[in-house]
This record gives structure tokens, C-alpha cells and sequence, in this order.
């Protein structure tokens, strides 16, 4: 048996299995891949964290509030111990002039395939994180991944130079005018693209105010099945949560809609795993603060009654 939630995402699963079409990527691992999907999630039922395999909280909820600090730099991730934007600032760090240590060309890949490399590609990276945690110059020059999801919600910079606080905006808009069909926010920037370590996938959100109920629809351009699409979805959901929490309204929906969703071909063996077990209750979240939702801390919130079955390990692209 599976909660809704559950059914959701492996319904998803089951269909990319089924009728998606073999593709060639960006990384060139290959996926299979469908184009358009949705999901929806009465988020009044409960929290969307999945249960068929254990998904940290703590790395949604540090990543959501960095975004929402504006911040763009991994030194408060680390800070926090979340590893899952390492890649694309370690990956600027070994192309600088400033890296000297052993070739970390494709490390992505060779990790994966050679374990002597893999053991050298963890010492790097050890080095690096700990050079970021304790040497701010080098945190500002390494550790930065440009104008990515944080700059554009906080801080979208317009043709004039003119500096726009989209998130701020919105959470005005929906407290003075909650019926208005203008609550989005962008992450999408063409005119910044390039300056972004990874372009963003979830490109854009919006929100809806009915019945004083919160709802929230992403639109996510490129969807890592297995590894991303739980984050995002928890996400999402806690930012629904955090936001409704701001205006005074409850939870409606989250409802997340895909482009190209994909499963990569080396993440197969795991999810034919967790796609034959079977789910626990859904959990349920608290936020333990009156403070802002921009003043907001990891140590604010509560996720309760969360069983799961154990994590599931596979490799990132990148």
C-alpha cells in the first residue's frame, strides 16, 4: 500500500518507465524521458516527504531558506552540512588557475567507474569544502555559483539596473490583493543564464488564494526523477507552508508540472528498488516561530511522525 503522496511520485515513475523515450543529455549519462507531467498534492493531508526511501529534511529546508536568504554562496549549506550544490562550485575550483592538485578532468564520471579515483576525488573535495567553511576569500571566490535560484527571487536586476525583491512582492501582493492571477515569481533570467552555475530547472512559481487556502504550482523545466524531483517536491510544499504562514492563510494544493522529465540511465537499479516498496503514513510539518519567513531558521521548524524506508544511494549528473 501506498499514501497519496507515495502514489504520486512512483505513478510517475511507473509511467517514465513505461513510455518514456531514450535520450542523450547534457552530461551524456542518458535518460529516458517523457515531456509533460503533473502532480498534485493536498498539502492539508499532510507533508509530501517521501516515505519509500528516506529524503533528508534537513538538506530541503537548509536549501529552501538559502534560497530565501537570497544567498547564492555554499559556505551556509555547508555550515549546515548539505553536500548538494558541492559539484557545480567544486567543478569552477578545479578549472581555475588557482587548483593545483591532482587531474579532477570528468570527476563526475570517473568517480563512478574508478574507486582509486573515486577515494582521490573525495579527498579533493573534503579540502575544498573545509577551504570554503574557513577561508572567506576563498568562500567568495569558490564558493559562489553566480546569479543562480537565490539572486533571481531576491534580487532580479532588470535591463535598467533596477534591483526587483520578487519573493518580497509577491508575499505583498498575496496579503493586499489575494485574488490577483499575478503571484509568480521567476527564476528563469535569459539575460543571466549564462552566469549561473546550472541554469534553473524549476524555472518559475505561482501562487493561488481561494477560500483562504494557499495553493502553489511550479513549473520545472528538467526533472531528475530520482534524485531531485523528492527534493523539489518537499520543497516546494515547505515553501507553501512558510508563506502561508506569513499571510495567515492555510495550505491548499502544491501542484507540480514538468517539462522534460527524466529518469538517468545509471539511476535504474535504484529505482526499480524503491519502486517496489511499500509506504508509511505521511508526516506533518510545524513551524515553531512568529518570526518572518525571511528570518526563519533550519531550527524553526518541526517535521513530525516521519517513518521512512531506508535512503537509496545513485550517482549525480553533472
Amino acid at each position: 500500500m501506498l499514501n497519496a503522496f507515495d502514489k504520486a511520485y512512483h505513478d510517475l515513475c511507473e509511467e517514465v518507465l513505461e513510455i518514456g523515450k531514450s535520450k542523450d543529455d547534457r552530461t551524456h549519462t542518458g535518460t529516458i524521458s517523457k515531456f509533460g507531467h503533473q502532480l498534485r498534492f493536498d498539502l492539508s493531508k499532510g507533508f509530501p516527504l517521501l516515505t519509500t526511501k528516506k529524503v533528508s529534511f534537513k538538506l530541503v529546508a537548509t536549501e529552501l531558506l538559502w534560497f530565501i536568504k537570497g544567498d547564492t554562496n555554499i559556505k551556509y549549506l555547508l555550515q549546515y552540512k548539505n553536500n548538494i550544490w558541492n559539484e557545480w562550485a567544486f567543478e569552477k575550483y578545479i578549472k581555475s588557475d588557482d587548483y593545483h592538485g591532482p587531474d579532477m578532468t570528468d570527476f563526475g564520471h570517473r568517480a563512478q567507474s574508478d574507486e582509486n579515483f573515486n577515494a582521490l576525488y573525495k579527498e579533493e573535495m573534503a579540502k575544498f569544502k573545509q577551504q570554503i567553511l574557513e577561508d572567506d576569500t576563498f568562500a567568495e571566490k569558490y564558493g559562489d555559483l553566480g546569479n543562480v535560484y537565490g539572486k533571481q527571487w531576491r534580487d532580479w536586476q532588470d535591463k535598467d539596473g533596477n534591483h526587483i525583491d520578487q519573493l518580497a512582492n509577491v508575499i505583498e501582493q498575496i496579503k493586499q490583493n489575494p485574488n490577483s492571477r499575478r503571484h509568480i515569481v521567476s527564476a528563469w533570467n535569459p539575460a543571466e543564464i549564462d552566469t549561473m552555475a546550472l541554469p534553473p530547472c524549476h524555472t518559475m512559481f505561482q501562487f493561488y488564494v481561494q477560500d483562504g487556502k494557499l495553493s502553489c504550482q511550479l513549473y520545472q523545466r528538467s526533472a531528475d526523477i530520482f534524485l531531485g524531483v523528492p527534493f523539489n517536491i518537499a520543497s516546494y510544499s515547505l515553501l507553501t507552508h512558510l508563506i502561508a504562514n506569513e499571510c495567515g492563510l492555510e495550505v491548499g494544493e502544491f501542484v507540480h508540472t514538468f517539462g522534460d522529465a527524466h529518469i538517468y540511465s545509471n539511476h535504474m537499479d535504484a529505482i526499480e528498488t524503491q519502486l517496489e516498496r511499500d509506504s508509511f503514513a505521511a508526516p506533518t510539518i510545524k513551524i515553531n516561530s512568529d518570526k518572518s519567513i525571511f528570518d526563519i531558521n533550519y531550527e524553526d521548524l518541526t517535521l513530525e511522525n516521519y517513518e521512512s524506508h531506508p535512503a537509496i544511494k545513485a550517482p549525480i549528473a553533472v
